[in-house]
C-alpha cells in the first residue's frame, strides 16, 4: 500500500569528511565481536550494479584491515557473515567499523563522516518502516472486513505519513550540505513529487564531484524525466476515440484535466473508476475534465469497460497495450497512472487517485 521510490543507483548510502586517507587509498579497519560462522564480504556499487570486490580476512580477535583503492566518491557494503549489512560511502577518508553481534544496536563507524551520515539515514528509514508496517497491517485487516471507512482513513494517514517522511528526508539532505552523501537520501524521495528539489541538488553535486558515475547516472535519469515534471507543459496526445475520430489532449485547454492511463483488464483501475466518476460528476460543471487513455488491446474490451463503469468523459486509445504512443510519450510502466494539468496545459500534479485526487480537486474548486 505504501511505497518509497528508490533509485537503484545509491539506495541507503551516505557521506561527509574526517581522517584523511592516502591519496587514492582508503583504509578499512574494524572489529567484530561474538561473530557467527561465515565471511566478511566487501561489495562495491557502480553503474547501479553490485560488484563483489573481496573477502576480508578476520583474525582470531575479530579484527580486520583492508586497503581499498578509491579515486572517486563510491558506495560500498560490508556484509558481516550474511547477517548484518554495513553501508559505507568512501572518498579521501579512512573508516573504522565496529559491531557486536550480541547487541544489534552496537554498530559504530569512525573516521568517514560520509559513512556516519549513512547511519543517520538508516535509522530514519528504520523508524519509518516500523510505522509503515503497522499501517499496512491495519489496511489489510480493513480490507478483509471490507471496512470502507477505515480503508479511506488509513489511506489518508498513509498519504500524510509519506509526505512527512519526504520532508524529514529533505531536512536531512539539507543538513549534509554539499556532501555526496545526500545522493543516497535522494533515493528515498519520489522524483515525481520532488523533482525541482532533486534536480537542483544533483546539479550542484555534479559540479562539486564531476565525473562521479552515480551522480552522472542520476542526472541522466532526471534529464529524461524533465519534460514530464511538474510545471512543464504536458506533451500533447492525439489518438482515436471509440468512434475512430482523432482527439487531442490540447482540445481540452481551458479546463483542469486529469489524464487517466487505465485499461479494462487493470483491476486497480476499475476499482478506482467509481471514485473518478463521483468526482467528475461533482466538479465537471466547474471546469474539470478527464482524458482517459486506455492501454487495452481490443476495442471490444475497451468499449465494454467504458459502458460498464459509466465513464462519460473523453476516451482515446490506439489499442497497443504498453506500446501505446501515449504510454511511451509519458513513460508509463504501470497503471493506473495519472497526470493533472491546469487550463494552460501545464502539469500540476501526478499519480492522483483516491483521497489524493479528492483533496486536489477540493483545493482547486472548493
Amino acid at each position: 500500500m505504501i511505497g518509497v521510490w528508490v533509485l537503484a543507483v545509491t539506495a541507503f548510502f551516505s557521506c561527509g569528511g574526517s581522517e584523511t586517507a592516502t591519496e587514492g587509498k582508503v583504509l578499512i579497519t574494524g572489529k567484530i565481536e561474538n561473530a557467527p560462522q561465515g565471511l566478511v564480504i566487501l561489495t562495491q556499487y557502480t553503474d547501479s550494479r553490485p560488484k563483489v570486490l573481496d573477502t576480508l580476512e578476520v583474525n582470531g580477535k575479530g579484527e580486520f584491515t583492508y586497503d581499498l583503492e578509491v579515486n572517486t566518491p563510491t558506495f560500498y557494503e560490508l556484509n558481516l557473515y550474511g547477517q548484518r549489512a554495513v553501508k559505507l560511502a568512501l572518498f579521501k577518508e579512512n573508516v573504522e567499523v565496529n559491531f557486536n553481534f550480541s547487541d544489534p544496536g552496537s554498530l559504530k563507524i569512525e573516521g568517514s563522516s560520509d559513512s556516519k551520515e549513512m547511519l543517520k539515514l538508516e535509522k530514519l528509514m528504520e523508524e519509518y518502516q516500523l510505522t509503515v508496517n503497522a499501517l499496512n497491517e491495519q489496511y489489510y485487516e480493513a480490507m478483509s472486513k471490507n471496512d470502507t471507512e477505515s480503508i479511506k482513513r488509513i489511506q489518508m494517514e498513509a498519504m500524510t505519513l509519506e509526505s512527512q517522511q519526504a520532508e524529514k528526508v529533505k531536512e536531512m539532505i539539507n543538513s549534509m550540505g554539499d556532501s555526496f552523501a545526500s545522493l543516497a537520501a535522494i533515493g528515498l524521495l519520489n522524483p515525481k513529487n520532488d523533482f525541482p528539489f532533486i534536480d537542483e541538488l544533483v546539479s550542484r553535486l555534479n559540479e562539486n564531484y564531476p565525473g562521479t558515475t552515480s551522480i552522472m547516472q542520476m542526472k541522466q535519469q532526471l534529464d529524461e524525466m524533465r519534460a514530464l515534471s511538474v510545471g512543464q507543459v504536458a506533451p500533447d496526445i492525439e489518438l482515436p476515440d471509440p468512434n475512430g475520430n482523432m482527439v487531442k489532449l490540447s482540445d481540452l485547454r481551458g479546463k483542469y484535466v486529469l489524464i487517466d492511463f487505465w485499461a479494462a483488464w487493470c483491476k486497480p483501475c476499475r476499482q478506482e473508476n467509481p471514485n473518478v466518476v463521483r468526482l467528475y460528476n461533482q466538479y465537471k460543471s466547474k471546469g474539470f475534465e478527464v482524458f482517459g487513455v486506455s492501454l487495452d488491446r481490443t476495442k471490444e474490451d475497451w468499449v465494454k469497460a467504458i459502458a460498464d463503469d459509466q465513464l462519460t468523459w473523453t476516451h482515446v486509445s490506439d489499442l497497443k497495450y504498453f506500446n501505446s504512443a501515449a504510454a511511451e510519450l509519458y513513460k508509463i510502466e504501470a497503471i493506473p497512472a495519472t497526470y493533472m494539468i491546469d487550463p494552460d496545459g501545464k502539469i500540476i500534479a501526478k499519480d492522483l487517485r483516491g483521497p489524493s485526487l479528492e483533496n486536489k480537486l477540493a483545493e482547486l474548486f472548493d
